[in-house]
Order: C-alpha cells, then sequence, then structure tokens
C-alpha cells in the first residue's frame, strides 16, 4: 500500500507582521488613539493603564492583553503610581478563526508569556529598526538576521494565538500529555515564586546563598532551573530587573539618579551608573533624556 500525504490543516495562519513594540513609557503617558485596517493586540508587562476600545474603556494591569480588531477604534492612558511597560504586535490574518480574538481580553499563563518574550527575542534579532521607538511603523529585515528568525517569529505568533484561542475553547488535551504538562506547570510555579522573592527584594542587596535559604532549594536546582528557564544566573538576572525597577523610577520622574542609586542598595551612584549602561547601552542621564525625546517625539506624530 503506497503512503499517502496528508496536508496539514492551519486554523490560525499570520500572513504578515506590521510592527512589533516593546514601549517603556513615562509616567501618566496618554496616546489619543488610532484605528487601522489590522489587527493588533497589547499586553501590560508592567504597570496598569485603560484601554479604549471602541465605545468601551478597560483597565488592564501586568499580564492582561487586549486585541482590537480591524478598524477598530483604540486609545490608551497610564494610570496609577508605576510607569507603565507595553507589548504592542499588529499583524495580518485573513484566518476565520482570527475572529475569536474579537473583543477579547486575556490575563496571559507563564507558558504564554514565554512565548511572548521568544516573539521579542526574534525581533530584536530578526529586523534592524528598534522595538522601543513609538514612531516606527514598518519593520525592516536585518541584513545580520539568524536563519530562520523572521519564521520563528511567525511560528510564534501563531503558537500564541493557538494557545489564547484553547484557552477560550477549553480544549481536551490527550492524557499522555499531562505528565508533561505537569512537570512544566511545576518548573513554572517554582520559577514564578523565586522572581516574586526577587520582586519583593528587589531593593535589598541578595547573595545566591540567602536566596537559596529563603526559598528551600539547592544551588545547583537554583542555578540549573534560571539557566534552562531564563538563560542566564539568577544574580545576572536579579541585577537586571534592578535596571528595569531603575528605568521605571526614572521614568515616574519622582528621583533623581543618586536616590535611585541609594534604594536600589547599590555601594554607589557611579556603580549603579557602570551597571545601568552595561544592561542597557546608556546612562542613567542618556536614558532619562532619551525616554523625554521619544514620548515628546510620538505625541508630536499624532496632534498633528
Amino acid at each position: 500500500m503506497p503512503y499517502i500525504s496528508t496536508k496539514l490543516k492551519e486554523d490560525i495562519e499570520i500572513h504578515e507582521i506590521i510592527t512589533i513594540h516593546y514601549f517603556e513609557y513615562i509616567k501618566h503617558f496618554y496616546f489619543k488613539g488610532e484605528c487601522h485596517n489590522f489587527w493588533e493586540f497589547l499586553c501590560v508587562d508592567k504597570g496598569e493603564i485603560q484601554v479604549t476600545a471602541g465605545d468601551n474603556k478597560y483597565i488592564l494591569k501586568k499580564g492582561d492583553m487586549i486585541f482590537h480588531k480591524p478598524m477598530e477604534f483604540h486609545a490608551l492612558r497610564s494610570i496609577g503610581d508605576t510607569a507603565p511597560n507595553l507589548v504592542v504586535i499588529s499583524f495580518e490574518s485573513t484566518s476565520p478563526d482570527i475572529k475569536l480574538f474579537e473583543n477579547k481580553i486575556f490575563t496571559i499563563n507563564p507558558e504564554q508569556k514565554r512565548i511572548l518574550s521568544n516573539i521579542l527575542s526574534e525581533a530584536r534579532k530578526a529586523f534592524s529598526t528598534p522595538i522601543h521607538i513609538p514612531s516606527v511603523e514598518q519593520v525592516k529585515p536585518s541584513e545580520n538576521a539568524p536563519f530562520g528568525s523572521e519564521q520563528l517569529i511567525k511560528i510564534y505568533l501563531e503558537m500564541l494565538l493557538i494557545n489564547l484561542a484553547r484557552d477560550m475553547k477549553s480544549i481536551q488535551v490527550d492524557p499522555k500529555a499531562k505528565l508533561y504538562t505537569a512537570v512544566s506547570n511545576e518548573k513554572a510555579y517554582a520559577i514564578d515564586s523565586i522572581l516574586s522573592y526577587l520582586e519583593s527584594h528587589i531593593f535589598e542587596r541578595l547573595t545566591i546563598k540567602q536566596i537559596c535559604s529563603d526559598n528551600l532549594i539547592s544551588r545547583t536546582s537554583l542555578e540549573t532551573l534560571f539557566n534552562e528557564e531564563k538563560g542566564c544566573g539568577i544574580i545576572d538576572y536579579f541585577n537586571k530587573m534592578k535596571i528595569d525597577r531603575a528605568k521605571e523610577i526614572i521614568r515616574s520622574g519622582t528621583r533623581s539618579i543618586t536616590e535611585i542609586s541609594t534604594i536600589l542598595s547599590y555601594s554607589s551612584p557611579q556603580y549603579f551608573s557602570k551597571q545601568f549602561k552595561m544592561l542597557s547601552g546608556m546612562s542613567p542621564k542618556e536614558y532619562e533624556k532619551s525616554i523625554k525625546s521619544l514620548s515628546e517625539s510620538f505625541l508630536n506624530n499624532h496632534t498633528h
């Protein structure tokens, strides 16, 4: 009997990417709104925002994601005490099942957050246009992009949408896959627990010994977990969290650079500035000027 091929069904297919952005906004940011003929979703990575979608207004917090269908008017403003970080991705799709996402708001789970992180990571490598500048309205392929990076973005984005659609449809998983899911959930719980611990100690100095003791985990297990899940050591990750928090405080405009250095428990403002530049590519002062300039440019471009 000859072999017969089976054409694979594609329930959701992404045809084109319009933009991929990761925005770090200043406190009290306001965008008066727009509409366009393609799909877009927004996910809150930090802070809290008010989103207008058509005639409705919603409050979104960390981990919340909202979809805007083509030609739906949408606007946003920052609210609360924390300067927001937002992921915004727009794309083309004519798949009939894409309508599942009309008027939908989700709170993403750890697996979905990792997929979203993979999209951003590949976008930084695939495109020469920076993902943090609001005025960019077309991504441009990088000449030095790794093999398959654009295709991986498509795969990850379709994977994210399918994962969200399965949540909506409550599709039953094959029992044989439950063991893998349980292991994945156990790892996700462990990493989320330690990340929460790090977040609650963000203004302190931590050692690996202290982290292990407080979280009842061996040094080997801790280092393996972070290298597998985050691709770096836990102290390196904690330092990045501190710089991210420093950026957040800078965008709020409530503290001087010296004050930020002190409250984050750096040994000196000079060491803080050195680490900030090493991890972000610019000094704290340069970052402060850059954020103000980008926000002013964005507002000017959408005012006229």
